[in-house]
C-alpha cells in the first residue's frame, strides 16, 4: 500500500465513529420521512374516502323544544328561600 492509501485508512479509522453516528441519524430521518408520507397517505386516502361515500347523503337535523318553566320555577323557589 502506498502511504496515501495508509494515511487515508488511518484517517478514516479515527473518525469511524463520527461516520457511523452520521450514517445512522441520516437512516433514521430516511425512515421517519418515509413514515411520515405514508401517514399523510393514508390519511389522504381515508378522507377521499369518506368524502366520497358521504358525498349524496342528506343531512338531516331535528330540532327540540323544551319547556322549563317547572325546572326554572324550582330553581327560583331553592335560592329565595336561602
Amino acid at each position: 500500500m502506498s502511504q496515501k492509501k495508509v494515511d487515508a485508512y488511518k484517517q478514516e479509522k479515527a473518525n469511524r465513529d463520527k461516520i457511523i453516528k452520521r450514517e445512522k441519524r441520516i437512516l433514521m430521518l430516511e425512515k421517519l420521512a418515509a413514515v411520515v408520507v405514508c401517514i399523510a397517505a393514508v390519511c389522504w386516502i381515508g378522507f377521499s374516502v369518506y368524502t366520497k361515500v358521504n358525498e349524496g347523503k342528506e343531512v338531516v337535523t331535528q330540532e327540540t323544544v323544551m319547556d322549563t318553566t317547572a325546572l326554572d320555577d324550582y330553581l327560583a323557589g331553592l335560592t329565595s328561600e336561602e
